[in-house]
């Protein structure tokens, strides 16, 4: 996510250079959720083989005055995103050891933030061109990476047996539709506390119309799976590593 220099989440968008699903080569539904990674400013180590590059040298964060004044670096990307949601992880297990990857998983799942607008615009500064993120399933996953409601969320457990595997979206050349399909042990939709309409949000907008999240089918064309785009007929599956949104990449 792109924070926009602000603490708030209120403003955040998707970052325009990040990553969306499905998998290529299985059709995996990803992300599974999203969390902050633009421009973030972490500690610089100048004996690090990444300090001294040319690329770095802008991206060097400086405090005049300071007692290190060039002991920092901003980066953007989804190593910088990782680390967020590693943190989440070890402070769910810090207050409960006993939880299991999945437990972990879906607990992070299910208590993410799910107020999304339904696109938003990113232009490039160099060329000035315009690309518009729709935000969808394949965009912002089950939502925005929420730590506190997770740390505080209490109210229920992982059912017994259930795993957190991300479901799989089946395509249908025949009639151009799109189903997304939970396995029977995976958690997602198997209760109330741990529904598709809990952990993946209610809805999702595809080219504007607004459709629920894996409880019906997904008919999106001219966005994700148009004739030209993942599983079309210009376009084999196994080539497919961009993902048209409206026409742009």
């Amino acid at each position: 996510m792109n924070m926009k220099g602000t603490p708030a989440p209120s403003d955040d968008v998707i970052a325009s250079y990040s990553s969306k699903g499905p998998t290529a080569i299985d059709y995996i539904v990803k992300p599974d959720l999203v969390a902050p990674g633009n421009q973030v400013v972490s500690m610089d180590n100048t004996y690090a083989s990444m300090f001294g590059l040319p690329a770095a040298y802008p991206q060097i964060v400086t405090y005049p005055g300071g007692a290190c004044q060039t002991c920092y670096m901003q980066l953007s990307g989804t190593s910088m995103a990782a680390p967020m949601v590693s943190g989440a992880a070890a402070l769910l297990l810090q207050k409960t050891p006993s939880l299991t990857p999945d437990a972990v998983k879906a607990l992070l799942m299910k208590t993410a933030s799910k107020g999304f607008p339904s696109y938003s615009v990113a232009t490039d500064p160099v060329t000035g061109i315009s690309y518009t993120s729709q935000y969808d399933i394949f965009t912002i996953g089950a939502g925005y990476l929420n730590i506190m409601a997770a740390l505080n969320d209490n109210s229920d457990v992982l059912p017994a047996g259930k795993t957190a595997l991300s479901p799989t979206a089946s395509y249908n050349p025949a009639t151009g539709q799109v189903t997304i399909v939970y396995g029977s042990s995976v958690a997602w939709g198997t209760s109330v506390a741990w529904g598709t309409s809990v952990c993946w949000g209610t809805t999702v907008f595809v080219n504007g119309t607004s459709v629920a999240w894996g409880t019906s089918t997904m008919q999106g064309m001219n966005v994700v799976w148009g004739t030209n785009v993942v599983w079309g007929t210009s376009t084999p599956a196994s080539e497919a590593i961009t993902v048209l949104i409206n026409g742009e990449k």
